[in-house]
């Protein structure tokens, strides 16, 4: 087994305008570069009604456990205004020691490192005991309805076991090094309608203005304490996102006002426990101001933590031996499909500095690719110790 060059094929992934949801022919590129290294591999396209198909591929090599896992995926966003970059974002070029293009470290030169490393590792372990694996989507940029989800869904029913899974979205702030994510928040997300009575500004007396209800429902969901926060999460915290009242006019007291709000929340609740509590609120204070609402929820995902043990304790001293830097243990951030597969198996995320993601001229660290490779490689060297 010869070493695969991450930086040759970050620039090979580079290229393809995956932009989600659609494919480009990427996934056929990387499932025919696994299957050279001995992977078996499927193919796997989702459909849903209201949703684009997605295909996914799970590879593996091996047919034992332990079964280690890589997960990523190939989509991104879109560039913006080409004019903007200094290089055509899916022709990749390199420019003071950084790859330059769509997708270099969200999350194509992850992706490359990971088959970069496991081909390092299998040169030197012919005859490891357990399988590999590699779980790639091409939707989690997008609606994550067709991706990991579902592929998820795919191997329990396969009852495909997966015991130990490494995410690879771009975990670091700054430096490589520094993160580690071990969890996620959950995200709720809540539209709230309140309806009143329409009627002339003049005559208060015969309508009932949706507004008053809404602001009062508002600043009583920002009053919330919802917890100080955890040993490894933050507090819970809400934001109102966005209000609306469609009036065009001066002189009508409206029929009814919207609001968006959004809650990230820790492992101190659910969001059927949140749902219940919101919904407490809202009815209070409807029913005393004679005004009705509806509310629409969207759960993102729930809260998770995987807990640290002496593996992860592990990968963080990997980690610090090849960056100088011992990562912090951390929960912060957004959703990732980690939400999805930490159903099946325990799993952190480590990959490269997120600075320029989804940003005009997105750009991986050459240095960064390399240690990154060689950080994978010990990993799975010390998972099959």
């Amino acid at each position: 087994m010869q070493k695969i060059n991450e930086l040759e094929l970050a620039k090979k992934l580079i290229k393809f305008p995956s932009i989600t949801p659609v494919d480009a022919g990427i996934i056929k590129f990387l499932e025919k570069k696994l299957k050279n290294m001995g992977f078996k591999s499927r193919i796997l396209e989702f459909k849903e009604k209201n949703f684009k198909p997605v295909k996914n591929l799970y590879a593996r090599l091996g047919s034992k456990g332990p079964n280690f896992c890589f997960a990523g995926h190939l989509d991104v966003v879109p560039p913006g205004n080409m004019k903007d970059w200094t290089v055509n974002p899916f022709r990749p070029s390199i420019k003071k020691g950084h790859l330059i293009g769509r997708g270099a470290n969200d999350m194509k030169g992850s992706i490359a490192a990971f088959v970069s490393a496991v081909s390092i590792f299998l040169k030197n372990n012919k005859n490891f005991k357990g399988s590999i694996s590699f779980l790639i989507t091409g939707d989690e940029e997008g609606d994550a309805i067709n991706g990991t989800k579902k592929v998820v869904d795919y191997l329990k029913k396969k009852e495909e076991k997966i015991n130990f899974c490494l995410v690879g979205e771009p975990t670091n702030p700054n430096k490589l090094g520094e993160m580690i994510k071990i969890g996620r928040r959950g995200s709720l997300t809540g539209k709230l309608i309140v309806n009143g009575i329409q009627g002339h500004v003049a005559y208060p007396n015969q309508a009932n203005n949706p507004s008053t209800l809404i602001v009062e429902i508002l600043k009583r969901l920002k009053d919330i304490r919802f917890d100080k926060g955890t040993k490894n999460f933050q507090p819970t915290n809400l934001e109102v996102t966005r209000i609306n009242i469609n009036n065009n006019v001066d002189n009508v007291i409206p029929g009814s006002a919207e609001a968006t709000f959004n809650i990230r929340f820790n492992n101190k609740h659910s969001s059927n426990s949140l749902k219940k509590k919101l919904n407490n609120i809202f009815t209070k204070i409807c029913r005393k101001k004679n005004g009705k609402y509806k509310i629409d929820y969207k759960v993102s995902g729930e809260a998770f933590l995987c807990r640290p043990n002496n593996f992860i304790y592990k990968v963080q001293s990997i980690i610090k031996k090849n960056t100088k830097i011992k990562p912090k243990l951390s929960t912060s951030g957004g959703t990732s499909d980690a939400r999805f597969i930490r159903k099946i198996s325990p799993c952190l995320e480590f990959g490269l500095v997120g600075k320029t993601m989804h940003k005009i001229d997105e750009a991986v660290s050459l240095k960064d690719l390399k240690n990154l490779t060689k950080i994978y490689s010990e990993i799975l060297e010390e998972y099959f110790k």
